[in-house]
């Protein structure tokens, strides 16, 4: 089945387009609000300490959203998180000059960001036949760039049409859009979790997910240290577009790669060792971009870096799938994203230190150390990445005597 066979199943394409666009305000918000606040007259202090509240709140409620998607069902959770949300960027473009307003309006925003990641990935199963799920994951992770793309540019248009409030008003806007047509979907409509063990732990109850999710949090980290390393590469370089040419590089690697591996229908490495793979070629690329060379082949090495990050992300969701505990699938992807992004702004928080001290070679080697953790993780943790239903059977059965 190809790509536009799989958007051709009943409601593939409608749950796809309205999940980027419902996501689309997270991408926006990053670029917005320091607009706005910056545009408000608010120090660059205060900037910083409001975005990290937007993204501090968005890691915590992750995973607790999931789980309430996981015993309540999709379109309740859903709706609830997408009006809260807006009203959390209503609340910063009203009031851009009110500290106070501007922090509880950036955490309600991050913390009822709606859980669509997860609960595509959630839905994929019941949309897609079993032997296309791997290639919808693909088409999920690698349509993902399209966020980072167009999130910046929509903020780009509203700051030349009007100012950067007009930004926050389209997100909150765009965040209901995007969920209302996911969530009249049948599909999600219908989506109920398995009936699950009364556990706190909840899908880290599972070891070998463990092992996946800590890996993940240093692909987290080389991302966040790309993001603050292509600036001061920018800085010292002269190319057309600077520091977002070099990541809209690095994305349309991903958007290819991604494409790519979705493409193959079997492939002969189980999971377990194809992530490993392709984490080692993910450091071998971000190795290479330590060397920091001319413009040109440093625009060629951002693409083949790109190339190896969905493959990574596609068979990391194939593996939370069969990982996670009965009834908490939602959650364990809401966790694949808090942890991620937790790495990247670690990885971000640390190169930004490092630039200061030492040069942007040792900056970049950031990456390549986080993913050089990734890699150890994988490669000791390799007979966990198996799934025991074993547990799910045994608390089935004591549920049913």
């Amino acid at each position: 089945m190809s790509y536009v066979s799989l958007l051709r199943s009943p409601y593939a394409s409608r749950l796809l387009v309205g999940t980027l666009v419902g996501r689309l305000p997270s991408a926006m918000a990053a670029v917005a609000i320091p607009l706005t606040l910056r545009d408000a007259g608010a120090p660059y202090a205060f900037v910083g300490l409001a975005v990290g509240a937007f993204a501090i709140a968005a890691a915590v409620g992750g995973p607790l959203l999931g789980r309430l998607v996981d015993r309540v069902g999709q379109p309740l959770v859903l709706l609830s998180t997408a009006v809260l949300a807006g009203c959390g960027f209503v609340v910063i473009a009203a009031a851009p000059g009110r500290q106070d307003a501007v922090v509880i309006g950036a955490v309600l925003a991050g913390a009822a960001t709606p859980p669509l990641e997860p609960c595509l990935r959630a839905l994929w199963p019941d949309v897609v036949a079993a032997e296309e799920l791997e290639s919808a994951y693909a088409l999920d992770s690698a349509s993902q760039q399209l966020i980072f793309v167009g999130g910046p540019l929509i903020v780009a248009g509203c700051v030349f049409i009007a100012s950067p409030v007009e930004a926050l008003w389209a997100a909150a806007l765009l965040g209901f859009g995007g969920v209302l047509v996911v969530v009249t979907a049948a599909p999600a409509r219908a989506w109920r979790a398995p009936a699950r063990q009364a556990d706190w732990l909840g899908p880290l109850r599972s070891h070998g997910l463990v092992v996946l999710l800590v890996s993940l949090t240093g692909v987290g980290v080389a991302i966040g240290t790309l993001n603050v390393v292509v600036v001061a590469y920018a800085e010292e370089h002269r190319l057309p577009g600077g520091a977002p040419t070099l990541l809209s590089l690095n994305a349309l690697g991903a958007l290819v790669g991604g494409l790519a591996y979705g493409a193959v229908r079997r492939w002969p490495v189980p999971p377990a060792r194809r992530t490993l793979l392709l984490t080692v070629g993910l450091a071998v690329g971000y190795g290479l971009l330590c060397l920091l060379p001319a413009p040109a082949l440093m625009s060629c090495l951002m693409l083949v870096t790109g190339l190896f990050l969905a493959p990574v992300l596609t068979v990391s969701f194939v593996l939370v799938g069969e990982l996670a505990p009965t009834g908490t699938v939602t959650e364990a992807f809401a966790w694949l994203v808090t942890l991620m992004t937790s790495g990247s702004a670690l990885g971000s928080a640390v190169v930004g230190l490092i630039l200061e001290h030492e040069g942007p070679a040792w900056a970049a080697a950031c990456g390549v150390l986080g993913l050089s953790v990734s890699v150890l993780i994988l490669l000791t943790g390799q007979s966990r990445l198996v799934a025991d239903r074993s547990a799910d059977t045994e608390a089935s059965a004591v549920s049913t005597a």
